[in-house]
């Protein structure tokens, strides 16, 4: 990584690759604390192609809280390198003052008094806006791309099967998208949508195991600007380890760094001007592919929720984090000739709900789609006087309120809840509606499984887990955060071995350590085995709502991180 400082001079030198960025209008807008639509997208164009970036929505139609989180921690080589720097270490790495429009949308820092200040963000109505703004200002140059994590994470999403997103995304028009959580409605569901999407979806990395040759189409050449622009499309590769892979029995995924390196040189063969990497990696994964693979000029990166105000360089690849759940879209302005990019610019557009005027109509379309649903959507269940958020490598309170509902709901005596990045923020003193629900636990295996397990096979759950979000190696995390654990303690050291990564395991209501060979009953969700019973998590939450009706959480201190 390099400094901001390091990089603007980097991008103005003269070099094979030119490039600005930065909050521009937004920026300037900080000393005032006052934003107007106008200033947020403000942008100089350049160059002959604009790329619009937007990734991991999760189903969120509608204008949200979103926290970032307080806790990402990178190891090995990237420790200490976005994104994996948080809250006041941030803010100061990116020349970010407190209290403004920046440090809200980008940090956890102060969060709800500064919620209360610049309110809610995203709204797929403002990010057509946006849109339709970009296009209108470059016709015939704009490619606008999605990440995926789009048609899951919705009480709507879960009813139609995605299809409340998917009508509302092809209104926007994008020109190609790759998937993730997508995967999760099945083989049957996903290429009856494919099939029928008004735009390509792009898998180079999915493989048909049958016939062992790719189940998607792997890139796609475009004509913008009269540029030839490649975009080359990466699922998840780890899909059907993090997800239940009876969902989707016939396809294979992975990194295939080689297909990935062949895409490139077939594209350039094919007089591609600008290569496009449009990812669901993850932000490291990315990064080391990045310098492995020649001849990808920017990475559109996924999965990791990461936003990151400026690119990352990597080598002469460029890569762009655009966040999560409709918070930002990343506009990029390129100029492609003569078989190379030449320079670029980038922005990353803060979707503030309240500032920025929803596209009329959009907004009644997700209205639309919206209304058969909208008595439950809004149902009350109780209040919280807690912050509940979910976001970062270990417990957030979403997280300790669902492992409090297993315990409690499901008589078990510790709880295990998936380290899903997903889910979106309430403030205190919000009730708690269907709808907020269910950005946390809307899902197609949501099953609440009661089970016993031993003190060893839990210690060695939590080591396998840690070993997919620490390994130094990124090619090896396969997805995710840190299991969420209630009614136990432990102590991580990120840093050790294989294997060794956990210890002083403890069962918080007696003190006491947890024994190896005892069986603990034990309460969880999400489990990727077919067959697993068990009633709804979202039924066993709002059990648990109900009977307490206002939400307290207290600070969780029963993860202890080494260092």
């Amino acid at each position: 990584m390099i400094s901001r400082r390091e990089f603007l001079q980097a991008t103005t030198a003269a070099a094979a690759i030119v490039g600005a960025s930065g909050f521009g209008g937004w920026a300037r807008l900080s000393a005032q604390q006052a934003l107007r639509e106008d200033d947020l997208l403000a942008f100089e164009p350049m160059g002959n192609v604009t790329l619009v970036h937007l990734t991991d929505i999760h189903a969120q139609l509608k204008p949200v809280y979103f926290r970032e989180p307080d806790i990402n921690l990178g190891v090995g080589d990237v420790a200490g390198k976005p994104p994996h720097v948080t809250g006041e270490a941030f803010l100061k790495m990116f020349g970010i003052a407190p209290g403004t429009p920046e440090a809200y949308a980008l940090t956890s820092v102060d969060f709800v008094s500064l919620a209360k200040s610049y309110g809610r963000m995203g709204g797929i109505d403002r990010i057509a806006t946006v849109l339709k703004r970009i296009r209108a200002e470059r016709p015939d140059r704009t490619l606008f791309l999605d990440g995926g994590d789009t048609w899951q994470g919705s009480y709507t999403a879960n009813q139609t099967g995605g299809e409340d997103m998917i009508t509302v995304m092809n209104a926007l028009q994008p020109d190609a998208m790759t998937g993730h959580w997508e995967f999760t409605y099945g083989t049957d569901r996903v290429q009856e949508v494919v099939d029928s999407l008004p735009f390509p979806f792009l898998g180079s990395n999915i493989y048909d195991d049958e016939w062992q040759e790719p189940a998607f189409e792997p890139w796609k050449m475009f004509e913008r600007g009269g540029a030839r622009v490649a975009v080359i499309g990466q699922a998840f590769p780890y899909t059907p380890i993090a997800n239940p892979r009876w969902m989707i029995p016939g396809w294979s995924f992975g990194v295939r760094e080689d297909d990935i390196a062949r895409h490139v040189r077939e594209a350039r063969e094919e007089g591609a001007d600008l290569v496009v990497l449009l990812s669901h990696n993850g932000f490291d994964v990315d990064r080391k592919l990045a310098s492995r693979v020649e001849g990808i000029d920017i990475i559109l990166t996924g999965h990791t929720h990461d936003a990151l105000p400026e690119p990352v360089l990597v080598g002469k690849t460029v890569l762009v984090a655009s966040g999560s759940h409709g918070k930002f879209v990343s506009r990029i302005d390129v100029e492609a000739s003569g078989g190379e990019m030449k320079g670029f610019r980038h922005r990353l557009i803060p979707i503030f709900s309240d500032v920025i005027a929803p596209d009329p109509e959009i907004a009644a379309l997700v209205d639309e789609v919206r209304a058969p649903y909208e008595a439950e959507l809004a149902r009350e269940l109780g209040t919280t006087e807690s912050l509940l958020y979910r976001r970062g490598n270990f417990n957030g309170t979403w997280d300790d309120l669902i492992c409090q509902a297993l315990i409690e709901q499901r008589d078990a005596e510790i709880a295990l809840s998936p380290g899903f990045r997903w889910g979106t923020t309430l403030l205190p003193g919000q009730p708690i509606t269907v709808d907020d629900m269910h950005t946390t636990c809307a899902m197609t295996y949501p099953e609440a499984y009661r089970s016993k397990m031993t003190g060893d096979m839990l210690k060695a759950i939590l080591e396998d887990v840690a070993d997919n979000l620490f390994n130094v190696d990124p090619y090896y995390q396969q997805g995710g955060d840190m299991v969420r654990v209630g009614g136990m303690g432990y102590r991580i050291d990120p840093a050790a071995s294989v294997g060794n990564r956990i210890s002083d395991m403890t069962i918080l209501k007696s003190g006491e350590a947890v024994d190896a060979a005892r069986e603990y009953v034990v309460a969880g969700w999400a489990s990727v085995n077919e067959g697993t019973e068990g009633p709804p998590v979202w039924d066993v939450v709002e059990g648990h709502i109900a009977e307490h009706k206002t939400v307290t959480i207290e600070p969780n201190r029963s993860v202890i991180v080494a260092g």
